[in-house]
């Protein structure tokens, strides 16, 4: 069997401890896009909720299923489980180094022609082979099948909407729109603030909770607060400090009391991220925001606010900008 460059696959798939408070949100000035709504010809998938929050869609592999494969914006590669396998019998396409967040393994891939999700589809493509019980789904949903689209997780409403990322511009009702570089297929926001520390930062809708690199533990006044476990898609433990940090700020819009894992890990070294400082914003803290949009295609991540919170930052803009005018 050949043996294939190495997939980035960087999912972190346990929660934080359930004795950790979430963070709360702040409202600070941040630039109001106009009102709008998810445009209706968007396909609007129902959501499943799994066990640690990670939510699912239904996905149609080579005619079989529908399998409930979760959509992971910190994954590389599109990948199945031992179960769809066996079931399809899917052919062999030799091996690969898979890189988790704790761990680098070699793990088989099988060849797919065609999976469905919704109106959507991704095809020919060789897929890694995981254990379900390390995934939490059937299946993943990776960077290499969302590239042409706009992704758009609906918290309020406990759905997904799958746009074509080619259709017109649309920013409307969002409070907070970032512009990303791109890496790897992965959109990174490079001016996040931690305690004033210029970071940059993941979005990972496969991940439960969020890490930190140590290079950011080290520039920070986080204090440990206790040893975690976590597990990635490997199956191989990850142990790191679990520690709040007082403010987390992206575009105006801060989050305080934070609770972020702080470890090394091979995924963040193969994103060149090793000694700059880093998180991978996992669920634990999308999950704060109503709406939360990755667009490939322009290489943006946009945040919807809850409403009173969105009020109040349009007042502070307003006081603000009449400040300005004396």
């Amino acid at each position: 069997m050949a043996m294939q460059n190495i997939l980035p696959l960087a999912t972190l798939l346990a929660a934080a401890p359930a004795a950790a408070d979430g963070p709360a949100l702040v409202e600070t000035p941040a630039a109001v896009a106009s009102t709008g709504l998810v445009d209706p010809a968007a396909e609007v998938l129902a959501l499943e909720q799994e066990r640690n929050r990670r939510l699912t869609l239904p996905v149609i592999v080579d005619g079989a299923g529908p399998y409930a494969f979760m959509i992971d914006t910190g994954s590389q590669a599109t990948a199945i489980t031992h179960e769809i396998r066996a079931a399809l019998a899917l052919p062999s396409a030799g091996t690969a180094t898979l890189v988790g967040m704790a761990s680098r393994r070699e793990v088989d891939l099988v060849d797919i022609g065609r999976i469905e999700f919704g109106a959507n589809s991704f095809t020919n493509f060789a897929a890694p082979v995981l254990e379900r019980n390390n995934v939490g789904a059937d299946g993943i949903i990776g960077l290499d099948a969302l590239q042409d689209f706009r992704v758009l997780i609906d918290f309020r409403n406990q759905t997904i909407a799958v746009e074509d990322a080619s259709e017109r511009d649309r920013s409307g009702g969002f409070e907070i729109v970032v512009r990303a570089r791109t890496k790897l297929g992965q959109l990174l926001i490079t001016d996040a603030l931690v305690e004033g520390v210029r970071a940059t930062v993941i979005i990972d809708t496969g991940a439960q909770a969020s890490l930190a690199n140590t290079a950011l533990r080290d520039r920070v006044r986080a204090k440990r607060a206790q040893e975690v476990l976590t597990t990635d898609v490997n199956g191989v433990d990850l142990l790191g400090e679990l520690a709040i940090v007082s403010t987390l700020t992206i575009e105006g819009l801060a989050l305080t009391d934070v609770p972020l894992t702080f470890a090394d890990t091979p995924a963040f070294a193969a994103l060149g991220l090793s000694d700059k400082p880093a998180l991978s914003l996992g669920m634990q803290h999308l999950a704060l925001f109503d709406r939360v949009a990755i667009d490939f295609a322009r290489q943006r991540i946009l945040f919807d606010v809850p409403r009173d919170i969105a009020k109040a930052m349009r007042e502070a803009k307003r006081l603000q900008s009449y400040k300005l005018g004396f």
